[in-house]
């Protein structure tokens, strides 16, 4: 809707608000017929001015999304989320409790949660060189043993071999699985430091 538009339509408004507050039990035809005709115009600026569809839903959100006739604004999107949010509110985040078993239900909400909402520990395996001072990783983390096994196998075959390799489990804590070859701290000077 443009500017003028706009003030036309609030003209016309104004104009029939003045007629409703004029009108009493014995107000003549002739009255009438003149509310008649400002209104019809005020209904063509109207629609005049409106460009878009029509409203599905009583939704601020999504007033053109999909319908759900059950819903209070018509809104399925909303709706849907809604029920979503009943659902965890009864059965918690897994939206539903396990066949033939009722929700679970806690007497108080524990300070540092359940198990169920901590994030699962990883298994990883870390191949490490020995550079002379500490160990470094020398390859990406690897999922499977055998993998990471054979990775190592392949950098101690090759041009630039370091002294010592390990190969470190990370499951929640660290453990070293096996070493290859001697760790032997090396100063960095030459001479010693003399």
């Amino acid at each position: 809707m443009n500017h003028a538009q706009l003030t036309a339509l609030g003209r016309a408004l104004r104009l029939l608000g003045e007629h409703g507050e004029a009108l009493t039990a014995d107000t003549p035809d002739a009255k009438l017929h003149e509310v008649r005709g400002d209104l019809r115009r005020a209904l063509d600026l109207l629609e005049e001015s409106v460009t878009g569809a029509a409203p599905a839903t009583r939704c601020p959100e999504h007033p053109n999304g999909p319908v759900d006739e059950s819903a209070p604004d018509r809104c399925l999107l909303c709706e849907t989320r809604r029920r979503v949010a009943r659902r965890t509110d009864l059965y918690g985040p897994s939206y539903g409790p396990p066949v033939g078993e009722p929700p679970a239900s806690s007497p108080a909400p524990s300070r540092y949660g359940t198990r169920e909402e901590r994030p699962q520990p990883q298994q990883r395996w870390l191949p490490e060189l020995w550079n002379g001072r500490e160990w470094q990783l020398c390859g990406t983390p690897r999922r499977d043993r055998r993998e990471a096994e054979q990775f190592i196998a392949a950098e101690r075959r090759g041009p630039r071999a370091a002294m010592a390799y390990r190969l470190v489990h990370e499951f929640t804590d660290y453990e070293v699985v096996r070493v290859w070859g001697t760790p032997v701290r090396v100063d960095i000077e030459p001479l010693g430091n003399v």
